[in-house]
């Protein structure tokens, strides 16, 4: 599953934007008063205002072992997120390593370099290395009607979780990170849960969806 295009929302676009361009050095396009997009490889990440937007988390792919080199960037930029004292999170039956952050909206950051995806260009890391928009969670109270939905209407599986806590529906390319917000918080900070909405345009098995999260129900559409 390829995630192609993102819509989150916030509450402090300016902030925001000045969070990812001047402080961070993301490349921006499709600037206005109340939105903004970020180019991150083969994805687009948008923000639009939205009153009352909750926190979100978000990861990143970054080339293949350079989590060192993410969290270089990370610490010389802001502060990095740990899990107990790990500043470098490994996922070894993911074939991952993950360096976390906070942004402006208090939305949790991952990077996430996995072992085989997409070897790296240069030896440092910098925002435009990033390859794509890796995942999206999405905070419910029926983490196995949400991925039964996402099964039956698209035809992604199961990548990870007992459907129950937690279910990572899709692939190492892409992944919708379905949490029960009632039994489990974001790792790796505990940070609640929100149910907060967004819209996703993804590709799976060369066909084109659209997905929307909006108070807890979930609209698919073929495109």
């Amino acid at each position: 599953m390829k995630i192609k295009k993102l819509t989150v929302y916030s509450s402090g676009i300016k902030k925001l934007l000045k969070f990812y361009r001047d402080e961070l050095g993301f490349e921006i396009r499709e600037y206005a008063e109340k939105s903004f997009e970020l180019k991150l490889g083969y994805s687009i990440l948008r923000f639009e205002y939205r009153e009352h937007a909750t926190p979100y988390h978000i990861a990143f792919h970054v080339p293949d072992r350079q989590e060192q080199e993410a969290l270089q960037w990370v610490e010389t930029n802001l502060g990095v997120l740990k899990n107990n004292e790990e500043k470098i999170i490994d996922f070894s039956n993911w074939q991952a390593k993950s360096v976390y952050f906070y942004d402006a909206d208090r939305n949790i950051m991952e990077l996430i370099s996995r072992r085989d995806f997409r070897k790296p260009t240069s030896a440092i890391f910098e925002p435009s290395n990033i390859i794509g928009i890796a995942e999206i969670g999405l905070a419910t109270d029926d983490v196995k009607q949400k991925f039964k939905q996402l099964k039956e209407e698209v035809g992604l599986q199961k990548f990870d979780g007992d459907l129950e806590r937690f279910c990572a529906v899709g692939d190492p390319e892409g992944l919708i990170i379905t949490i029960n917000k009632d039994l489990k918080d974001w790792f790796p900070t505990s940070d609640r849960a929100y149910m907060s909405a967004f819209k996703v345009e993804i590709e799976h098995e060369k066909e084109q969806f659209a997905l929307s999260f909006d108070k807890n129900k979930l609209d698919i559409t073929k495109i």
